[in-house]
């Protein structure tokens, strides 16, 4: 489809964007690319646009392939961006749905209405609450989360607050806000510093708003933690110090049918060799292979699923979520995190675990983009 084609087909318009502004905007454009391989041609149109790290909309090759690691080389919007400069701009009317490409020195076109939005951003500035607020304003359906449930997932502190008060169990954590480091960062350092004393070292020092591991140090002692709260802070301003929770690492995924929410079968994430933790390179550069399904007894699993469900209802999730567990080594669950807006990689644990649950990936897809054209904005 050329860039300045009207929509016509009667089939439902899918923008699938991706990018953005946050630091794992490459690992977006990862996914975009499964997204791009998956979705079913026959089925749905697809418009692809990318967001620059600058946060510049842009019209993008619909090419699958150039989103793809290339030996240990990401790919960026920047690189697979239509030439020209142009903006893509979405409709700010809710009464209508056309998304216009504007071009330095040239008339604006229409590239055609576009009838739900398919998100596949992570972190700040588009798994936030932030885009999904702007589609609700252009009443514009789109994929996953709203705006509570978009802005709670993103920041763990929030998040764990609520968790706690729907009586999931959550591990020790304590929290660093901007203006404490600002204003007495000794002090706030010695906050960490007392946590350790009350539940031992080592601690992950994290960003509250970020994923994909990006920013995180498992700090065995003092002297590392300096760095630590630095690297955090380079992603996040705001950020969240945990104990380590000694056990087995356990994801579960739920997705929304017809009838509500369901779990997936759940999968393990096995101690990776030359990791500390399960960091970027783990996920991404070194291709670690989870478990699935993750080797738990029947009540073990149904545990874990009632868990991920109640987490999904806590915190209003639509669509989809990937929920994070640690079965620790007294035999009890405890949740770690949730991620409104999980990775669509080919490695990425979200697929693989419905894959595994007889959902497969362009299944996967066409769940999600129906359950978003179900929906209103607004209200629900």
């Amino acid at each position: 489809m050329s860039s300045d084609s009207t929509h016509q087909s009667p089939k439902p318009r899918v923008a699938v964007v991706f990018g953005g502004r946050s630091s794992e905007h490459t690992i977006s454009v990862l996914t975009a690319g499964a997204v791009l391989r998956a979705i079913d041609r026959e089925r749905y149109d697809v418009l692809p646009i990318g967001i620059t790290t600058d946060g510049r909309w842009a019209l993008t090759a619909d090419d699958p392939e150039r989103m793809a690691i290339t030996g240990r080389e990401l790919p960026t919007v920047a690189g697979i961006a239509e030439p020209g400069g142009g903006s893509v701009l979405l409709p700010v009317d809710p009464a209508a749905r056309e998304v216009v490409l504007a071009e330095p020195g040239s008339v604006p076109k229409d590239l055609g209405d576009v009838d739900v939005v398919f998100p596949v951003l992570h972190g700040p500035y588009g798994e936030d609450g932030t885009l999904q607020g702007l589609l609700e304003l252009s009443g514009v359906p789109y994929v996953g989360a709203g705006v509570l449930a978009s802005a709670v997932g993103m920041d763990k502190e929030y998040m764990k607050r609520i968790f706690h008060s729907f009586g999931l169990p959550v591990g020790p954590y304590t929290v660093i806000r901007p203006r404490e480091w600002d204003t007495d960062p000794a002090a706030a350092r010695k906050k960490i510093v007392d946590f350790a004393g009350d539940h031992g070292w080592p601690v992950f020092v994290k960003p509250a708003r970020a994923g994909s591991s990006m920013g995180i140090t498992k700090v065995d002692d003092l002297a590392g933690l300096d760095d630590a709260i630095a690297e955090a802070r380079a992603h996040d301003p705001k950020i969240i110090v945990e104990s380590l929770l000694r056990g087995r690492e356990i994801e579960c995924g739920v997705l929304e049918f017809e009838d509500g929410p369901r779990a997936s079968v759940p999968a393990e994430i096995p101690p990776v060799s030359d990791h500390d933790f399960y960091d970027f390179e783990a996920k991404y550069l070194d291709s670690a292979e989870g478990i699935v399904p993750a080797p738990l007894t029947p009540e073990q699993t149904d545990r874990v699923q009632e868990l991920a469900v109640l987490a999904y209802e806590a915190v209003s999730c639509e669509g989809l979520v990937r929920a994070d567990f640690f079965l620790t080594e007294d035999g009890e669950f405890v949740i770690n995190e949730i991620n409104t807006l999980p990775g669509f990689t080919p490695i990425s644990m979200y697929p693989r675990m419905w894959q595994a649950s007889g959902v497969d990936y362009p299944e996967l897809i066409d769940r999600l983009i129906q359950a978003a054209l179900r929906r209103s904005t607004g209200l629900r």
